[in-house]
């Protein structure tokens, strides 16, 4: 199968999974309690009030008759007008989402960078005192809840040493690096422990194997022998890990961003919950099951890319 095939073949299977999500989503949000119209007027809600309301959203509507309407929507890239707001569904969420990209690629970045030196780091010096220290990493990394690194971090570098800040989203590349550091970092060591362990065992299996082996005997220097052969193998593996917890990272924006009290899709994704604005909910709920979805995809692509035993199977 060539790369093209696979390609189409993965964007394929894509379409009954989003649909999928559609019809989740859609009933999770009525499964809800509360009335948004009730929740939106408040103490002037009258019967004849909210009869309105629910005549002008279509939610006196039957609920397939509502799932048809909002999936109709959803092919045109609408996702019908905030109750809270009173605009398009759709803009609100697209200006909240540049916050929660750069918040995503940002963390990943992050994660690939702490990991992979350490990752190198215990490999190499197997069963020794650094090994044994870096993988002690993961162990601590994995039982600290991803809130609790958000306000440790908070409270050393942005209160005790105010080095960075502590909200905010900062404007330029510059300042958005610079503000967006310590909810990127939080995310980051949430899955640093499993990149370095995934990748310290590829790379332990590497080096011994028989490529590796045949390309010391011809006299190539070590760290050519480790990095052209060794690493560039291991990583393969460790891709599709990377691909999972990026995948993780967009759902885990959500805790983060009202931690930071950031203006992301998470935090919006928050307040529109209590809001009972179900238009806002569900797009954000479709926009981040189709961004995981995508990251997936992504995550096979560069397998198959750096395997190609994978468009075959």
């Amino acid at each position: 199968m060539t790369l093209a095939a696979y390609i189409r073949r993965r964007l394929f299977l894509m379409i009954p999974i989003a649909l999928g999500v559609t019809l989740v989503t859609f009933l999770l949000i009525h499964l809800i309690p509360g009335d948004p119209a009730v929740t939106l007027l408040g103490i002037r809600a009258s019967p004849a009030l909210v009869a309105r309301l629910h005549r002008e959203w279509g939610l006196d509507q039957p609920l397939y008759a509502q799932y048809a309407n909002f999936l109709l929507r959803v092919l045109r890239g609408d996702f019908g007008t905030s109750l809270f707001y009173g605009t398009s569904a759709t803009s609100v969420i697209v200006a909240a989402s540049g916050v929660t990209l750069w918040l995503i690629a940002y963390s990943a970045i992050l994660s690939i960078v702490i990991a992979v030196p350490l990752a190198l780091l215990a490999a190499t010096h197997r069963d020794g005192i650094t090994d044994h220290g870096v993988r002690a990493i993961p162990l601590i990394g994995m039982g600290m809840p991803t809130p609790w690194v958000g306000i440790m971090l908070i409270l050393l570098l942005g209160l005790t040493v105010p080095i960075f800040p502590v909200g905010g989203y900062g404007s330029g590349v510059g300042g958005h690096m610079y503000a967006l550091f310590l909810p990127s970092l939080t995310l980051a060591l949430g899955i640093v422990p499993i990149l370095i362990r995934s990748l310290r065992t590829s790379l332990i299996d590497s080096f011994e194997s028989d490529y590796v082996t045949t390309a010391r005997s011809k006299g190539i220097r070590e760290r050519r022998v480790l990095m052209r052969h060794g690493f560039r193998n291991a990583i393969i593996s460790s891709v599709t890990i990377l691909g999972l917890e990026i995948a993780w990272l967009i759902s885990g924006t959500i805790v983060v961003e009202k931690v930071f009290a950031l203006p992301g899709i998470g935090a919006l994704m928050v307040d529109s919950i209590y809001r009972r604005d179900f238009p806002v909910v569900q797009g954000i709920t479709f926009v981040v099951a189709i961004l995981v979805i995508l990251t997936n995809l992504a995550t096979d692509i560069v397998h198959s890319l750096l395997d190609a035993r994978v468009r075959f199977e």
